[in-house]
């Protein structure tokens, strides 16, 4: 028993030095030729590998380098470079046959950059395909290599870079950090699973689960694709993903579903907003902006249809559609806006967001607020055009008929610490040199009835042209059914009302020409009749 005991701690020891001496007897670079090459056949782009080394007890080749040529197209730039590349192998076959079966690979640390020419074509799309954009190389001459089986069950990208750009236009790319991604059961003809997850440079955080394949042999950037997509509070400012309206900021939420076919995208889900800025001298908002939408995207024109989009200020619902679609370095936008008697205390949070001042010390307390809006032209640039009515609402803090004291026709109305909208209506217009309202009609208990037109400029400084026709009680007595014409200077935080003198020397004007007109045709008259 004692001598069965000695001779198996001989063979496990001779074993163990078996195993651990392989790797140093095993020159496992001489298979780097064959795994280039087929590496290279695989990617139809020259890969180029480090020194290998072998590890039995792991099962696993190891480079210490990894590149893989760019489309030259694109410039000579490698479209992956990475610190090492693990190959997973099966053994025995390895060490019996010398057949290197590899299960999986995992590269670690990579810089990768996708970049899409204005065609809409991708640096990867000649990925697989049939076109060799690089020569394999050939194993060297007089060494005897046995054939390589590449059967590969899991890819993995540990801790990677990726870059996102254009190559042309002024577009600031997108940056993915701590990028983990893995395809599963890979293989180029059947769809196969993966996932991605990465933090956003700037701000904010990606998950990308779901089904891409088969892989399209001339162009894999139309390979077909179903995923679901979590993003958590992008910084669309930091990320750079708001190029195409750089006045817009906010941390951007995305829970939703994609499906491809290599062309078009289908893409369906819901929105969050949190602390959006939506102008340029806005501030961002203190209520979230929500937003479940459904629309298709042409995957190389960047155009597509917003089908569905019903916004929600917390309990105030808006609904946007229409078009989109990128024209040079511009984002042009079709769309249109609709939000019928949206209850204005939920929107007060959003003004600021729009850069949208009201007077000093003031806020606007119940009624309801509707807008129809037609959207037009570059996202940068926008002009937005329609109606906008308020209805039953108090502007608290603001008491209009003592502000309006300076005309003397109305300095005997009676005010008070609030100002009570019964119907405020225009037909207005923004756009980046300002905005106007026309026809505008302002119904205040306490006053009477407002009208005018005027512009508001992008320093929020007046410029309105109104009249105002009083109650029938009090006042009235006094000056009449007569339009008291007046002007609303200063900004949108100090609003100064002042008569309007050129409108009333018009009118007097207007009043004796009528009167000398009147006269005369009485003298032609009476002359006609002596006669």
């Amino acid at each position: 028993m004692r001598r069965i005991l000695k001779w198996v701690g001989i063979v496990i020891a001779v074993l163990i030095v078996v195993v651990i001496s392989l790797p140093f007897l095993i020159n496992v670079n001489q298979f780097k030729p064959m795994l280039e090459s087929e590496l290279s056949t695989a990617l139809n782009r020259e890969v180029k590998l480090g020194n290998l080394r072998l590890s039995i007890l792991a099962g696993e080749v190891t480079a210490d380098d990894l590149s893989v040529s760019e489309d030259q197209a694109f410039g000579k730039p490698a479209f992956i470079s990475a610190k090492a590349l693990n190959v997973g192998a099966e053994i025995w076959p390895f060490l019996m046959s010398r057949k290197l079966i590899v299960t999986y690979l995992t590269i670690d640390q990579p810089q990768i950059a996708l970049v899409q020419a204005p065609s809409g074509s991708w640096n990867f799309s000649s990925l697989g395909g049939k076109r060799a954009t690089a020569t394999a190389p050939a194993p060297a001459p007089g060494t005897a290599s046995p054939p390589l089986d590449l059967s590969v069950k899991l890819v993995k990208i540990t801790n990677g870079r990726l870059k996102l750009g254009r190559t042309l236009g002024h577009w600031k790319p997108l940056i993915l950090e701590q990028v983990n991604l893995e395809l599963r059961d890979f293989s180029a003809t059947t769809a196969f699973p993966f996932s991605l997850s990465a933090k956003v440079a700037g701000g904010g955080a990606i998950q990308l689960d779901g089904k891409a394949g088969p892989i399209n042999p001339t162009d894999s950037a139309m390979t077909p694709v179903n995923a679901s997509l979590k993003v958590t509070r992008l910084d669309l400012a930091g990320s750079g993903m708001s190029d195409f309206a750089p006045d817009v900021a906010g941390l951007l939420s995305i829970d939703g579903t994609g499906s491809s076919d290599g062309l078009s995208m289908q893409v369906d889900g819901k929105v969050k907003v949190e602390k959006v800025k939506l102008a340029k001298k806005g501030t961002p908002a203190t209520r979230p902006v929500e937003f479940d939408f459904s629309a298709r995207h042409d995957l190389k024109k960047h155009s597509g249809v917003l089908r569905r989009g019903d916004i929600h200020i917390g309990g105030a619902p808006a609904h946007l559609t229409g078009t989109y679609a990128e024209q040079g370095e511009a984002m042009v936008l079709h769309m249109t806006l609709a939000g019928p008697n949206m209850p204005v205390p939920e929107l007060v949070g959003l003004l600021p967001a729009l850069a949208i001042e009201l007077p000093a010390g003031s806020n606007l307390q119940g009624g309801t607020a509707s807008v129809a809006l037609t959207m037009e032209g570059p996202a940068d640039k926008l002009v937005s055009a329609g109606s906008l009515a308020l209805n039953n609402v108090r502007l608290t803090g603001f008491d209009m008929p003592k502000k309006m004291a300076s005309i003397e026709k109305l300095a005997g109305i009676k005010g008070g610490p609030d100002t009570d909208i019964q119907t405020l209506s225009a037909t207005v217009r923004a756009a980046p040199e300002g905005t106007s309202a026309e026809d505008m009609k302002l119904l205040i208990e306490a006053i009477g009835e407002l009208t005018g037109a005027g512009t508001v400029s992008p320093a929020n400084d007046l410029n309105f042209k109104m009249s105002a026709i009083v109650h029938t009680s009090g006042l009235l007595a006094v000056v009449g059914n007569t339009p008291i014409p007046f002007t609303v200077e200063g900004t949108c935080a100090n609003p100064v009302f002042k008569p309007d003198y050129k409108a009333v020397v018009k009118e007097k004007v207007t009043g004796i020409e009528k009167t000398g007109e009147g006269m005369l045709k009485g003298l032609l008259g009476g002359k006609k009749k002596d006669q």
